[in-house]
């Protein structure tokens, strides 16, 4: 067999970033191999990192590994001196316990988490005694999706330190012919690449085997190894017949993407969100995108624009088409869209889907898509409502696809409603790139070729999903199920569908439709377990009562079998003797909080160290003197009947500590002695201690930032204050997250930030997005990244421009100016561990959220002792809880109203979680 062969100097990682972020002097990765095999575009890839610890002490080693969001984890194993820890795949609710108990003990929890927009990150660790060494191996696999005439494997590496041992070895298999294939990504060098074609191309190697000093010689490597991505896309040879279908141990796999089709002329209305929460940035790019658009609309193309708010305003009450008048008027408009009022998202889909109706046109195809960045606020609010409502309106005549805009969208609203309407659901990511990413959703859905198509297999069984609404160019419609009685000879499939105004079928088999396929036999059956399960989700969640329940049994039965990590089922990684085992999940797309009942959350509080005296453009000022036994001194009262420490002068002791924390309130904590409080004039900190010893104390005017009270235990409870003096309400949480520190839309300004894993208690980033530039705060350096050009910096003293201010960088503080806002990151170290803390300020008076910016709450109605809470028109039910405060050792316990973390997510008491910084 021929093959298509890819040499590259450099490396890269297909479809998982595996990285660690050691001290080279406690261990080292010496050997690092990635194995991906791809046939018919079902990729299963294996992760081997072999590390070796370097300390006379036993250490603990960390794995991280970045997997595609779409793909399943099916295997993790560790192997330490011979041996074997298997990971055992369980039903989640088994799991659960053991998870729980093992969060209650405060012992980390390996977990997968969505960390950005198409990766999920799982990581575990272990601790290796003295020189000894520890295998991590992982399995995933994914079935790739065809998008704009091409397949694409996304390689990114980030090892964070040479090896001596890096190969990366893929082939790629396919049925018929590669036609055509090329790398592209920073890792890329042409210098170092070559490409070889032998005389058949159905087969692609790429090898990528760099040496130590290539690692830290390409474009995107340093001292610490590569730091990029690559990128491989390929396509297949495609004709008019009926595609290519392979069977293999009774199961088949059919792709179906003809070429040679006549476009169906469309008729497509944008229904745009221009609420106020799309001011800025948002709403800006949506604009630009509208405007390409509307460009590249065909002529023979129909098409309407509604943009809506707390009312609904159509550009034209009726389709019209795409003529050069028509389309410059249209973008004239696009451009003086404002952003304002509230947001009616039922009247809006209700009026497209009334204008696509009353405007029909034989041989065509209908599209509606909407663009919004948040929950309906006016109007009807139900989103269960709107979804009957929009799905009576629509009748399964056409598509409707939901584009939610941002990290604070209810995207699983958005992807229920598309799935009842023959869609799909896209997040766009607030980022520089949105309006390419819109232009990019865009493409995918601009040349219907055929509508109403139906794949039909006699002699077949337990098929996945058969009938599309649209088949688009550059696609690609892929059908897998079993034989019935294996037997080939009775099985016939054929295709039927709709090409303008005539119907077509698709029947002819070319000498590559059915073959058996020998490379490997238990592919096909995996890719139909895999494609079924992917669609089994989608159905669950369309899905009530008894039904919902039976497919989400089917769901769990085949993840079982399959050993496939799924919403549904959880990975148990075991461990040696001594060490607790770690309980593996996978997150919805979209969803904010993997939150078993029990749980508790990883403490997010740590310990600012101050090594400078004073803050950029800000004094601080404050004296305070610490008191045996933690006693606090008399004066003022904060707003939690905390007693806050009278100002002085902060240069008495410039080694000043604080603890801080974000989150509506206090939190118990055990590392730390210190407290900080809120008042209406800023934050004051201050800090107790058995010792007795001189202490700072520090005010920062209009910081945002809750209350803190400080215990030693694990246990990390949250607590939303109130005005009005009733006890506040409290609640636990579990897992570390990312969170969504503050935005400012006025200013185009926003902070995100994901929490180091417990122990650790601080961030491990801080994301910054200033108009658009982003800058990117880690333990190590600071990258500042404005879509152009990318500086990186270490943590040394530096000052550089920024848009609209200044970085100055220190060793262990980095001050941002922007305008009128002030922000300090503070990097801590912390048992070998370097932490991140943010101190936000800001003069004006901007409206701002997020979760250096919580108010606090008022109570509408209590029932005592246990009972419910009403907050904001919603009701918690809540039992008597508490908080201790261990700064004060004569401290009593904190009385609390305690709600589940359910409850407090979805009632909105907590809602500062991103899906990506």
């Amino acid at each position: 067999m021929g093959k298509i062969v890819v040499q590259l100097a450099l490396l890269g990682l297909m479809l998982a970033v595996v990285y660690t972020l050691p001290n080279k002097e406690d261990w080292d990765i010496y050997k690092y191999h990635i194995n991906s095999t791809v046939t018919d575009g079902y990729a299963i890839t294996i992760i081997t990192s072999r590390v070796v610890n370097r300390r006379d002490q036993p250490t603990e080693i960390e794995f991280h590994v970045k997997i595609p969001k779409n793909a399943f984890i099916s295997q993790f194993k560790m192997s330490i001196e011979g041996q074997m820890y298997d990971g055992v795949v369980k039903a989640k609710e088994e799991a659960q316990q053991q998870y729980s108990e093992a969060m209650s003990r405060g012992q980390s929890a390996g977990l997968v988490s969505s960390v950005g927009r198409s990766l999920e990150e799982f990581t575990t660790s272990v601790t290796v005694a003295a020189h000894q060494k520890v295998t991590f191996e992982l399995t995933h696999e994914e079935l790739l999706k065809r998008r704009l005439g091409q397949y694409e494997l996304q390689i990114y590496a980030r090892p964070m330190q040479p090896v001596n041992d890096f190969k990366i070895d893929v082939s790629i298999y396919e049925q018929p012919d590669i036609v055509f294939s090329e790398v592209k990504g920073g890792l890329n060098n042409p210098i170092l690449a070559t490409i070889g074609a032998a005389e058949s191309q159905n087969q692609l190697d790429v090898h990528f085997h760099p040496t130590v000093e290539q690692q830290t010689l390409c474009g995107a490597c340093g001292d610490d190894g590569l730091n990029g991505d690559l990128v491989i896309v390929y396509d297949v040879f495609r004709d008019e017949t009926l595609g290519h279908l392979k069977e293999s141990d009774g199961f088949f796999v059919h792709h179906f993407a003809p070429t040679g089709l006549a476009r169906i002329s469309k008729n497509v209305i944008f229904v745009i969100d221009q609420s106020g929460s799309m001011q800025g940035r948002k709403m800006r790019q949506t604009r630009a995108a509208l405007v390409h658009i509307l460009a590249d609309l065909a002529m023979d193309d129909y098409f309407g624009l509604i943009t809506f708010n707390h009312a609904v305003h159509p550009w034209k009450r009726e389709l019209v088409q795409a003529n050069e008048h028509n389309v410059g008027i249209a973008k004239e408009f696009a451009r003086t869209i404002e952003d304002h009022g509230s947001t009616d998202i039922n009247s809006a889909l209700l009026d497209g889907a009334k204008m696509l109706n009353q405007n029909p046109r034989d041989g065509s195809a209908s599209i509606l898509i909407l663009l919004t960045d948040g929950d309906p606020t006016t109007g009807e609010r139900n989103p269960v409502i709107i979804q009957k409502n929009v799905m009576r309106a629509i009748n399964k005549k056409f598509p409707l696809y939901c584009l939610g805009f941002g990290h604070d969208v209810n995207f699983e609203f958005l992807e229920k409603m598309s799935l009842e309407n023959s869609g799909v659901a896209r997040r766009i990511y607030d980022d520089t790139d949105a309006d390419l990413q819109l232009k990019g959703f865009y493409a995918e859905v601009a040349t219907p070729l055929l509508t109403n198509v139906m794949l039909i297999y006699e002699g077949g069984a337990n098929l996945t999903q058969t009938n599309f609404s649209h088949y688009y160019n550059g696609s690609e419609i892929v059908v897998a199920g079993q034989i019935t009685d294996n037997n080939i000879e009775t099985f016939s499939p054929r295709v039927v569908a709709i090409s303008g105004n005539k119907h077509v079928e698709f029947s002819e088999t070319n000498s590559s439709t059915v073959m058996t396929a020998s490379l490997s036999e238990s592919n096909t059956r995996r890719l139909w377990a895999y494609l079924t399960v992917k669609q089994l989700l989608d159905k669950e969640l369309q899905l009530d009562g008894e039904e919902k329940e039976r497919a989400k049994q089917e769901v769990l039965e085949l993840s079982l079998k399959y050993r496939f990590v799924t919403p549904h089922t959880s990975m148990v990684v075991t461990k040696p003797p001594g060490e607790n085992a770690q309980v593996l999940h996978k997150p919805k797309e979209g969803e904010k909080h993997p939150l078993p009942r029990g749980g508790f959350f990883r403490s997010v509080v740590s310990s600012l160290h101050y090594d400078d005296p004073s803050f950029p453009a800000q004094r601080l000022h404050g004296t305070a003197n610490r008191r045996r036994q933690g006693t606090m001194h008399p004066s003022s009262r904060g707003p939690a009947g905390r007693r806050v420490h009278p100002q002085g002068s902060m240069d008495s002791d410039p080694s000043f500590t604080a603890a801080i924390l974000h989150g509506g309130g206090h939190v118990l904590h055990q590392d730390s002695m210190d407290s900080a409080l809120l008042t209406d004039r800023g934050m004051t900190w201050s800090a107790s201690s058995p010792m007795s010893e001189s202490i700072t104390v520090a005010r920062i005017p209009s910081v945002f930032a809750p209350t803190l009270v400080s215990i030693t235990t694990v246990l990390q409870r949250f607590v939303r204050k109130t005005v009005n003096g009733s006890l506040p309400l409290c609640y636990d949480l579990n897992e570390f997250m990312l969170l969504k520190l503050l935005h400012n839309p006025n200013r185009e300004l926003s902070i995100n930030g994901q929490l180091e894993s417990y122990p650790s208690v601080g961030f491990k980033r801080i994301v910054i997005h200033n108009q658009n530039q982003r800058i990117d705060i880690n333990q190590r350096h600071i990258r500042v990244n404005d879509g152009q050009n990318a500086t990186k910096i270490r943590w040394e003293p530096n000052i550089i421009d920024i848009q609209r201010g200044k970085l100055i960088q220190s060793h262990n503080k980095t001050t941002i100016m922007i305008e009128d806002s002030l922000l300090i990151i503070m990097r801590h170290e912390k048992k070998g561990k370097s932490l991140l803390w943010p101190i936000f300020s800001q003069v004006s008076n901007d409206p701002v959220e997020g979760l250096l910016a919580v108010k606090p709450l008022v109570y509408e109605s209590v029932s005592a002792p246990s009972g419910t809470v009403t907050v904001s028109g919603k009701t918690f039910t809540v039992s008597e809880g508490d908080i201790f405060d261990y700064s004060v050792t004569s401290a009593p316990r904190i009385k609390c109203w305690l709600t589940s973390a359910e409850n407090a997510l979805e009632g909105r008491l907590f809602d500062f979680l991103v899906s990506d910084l």
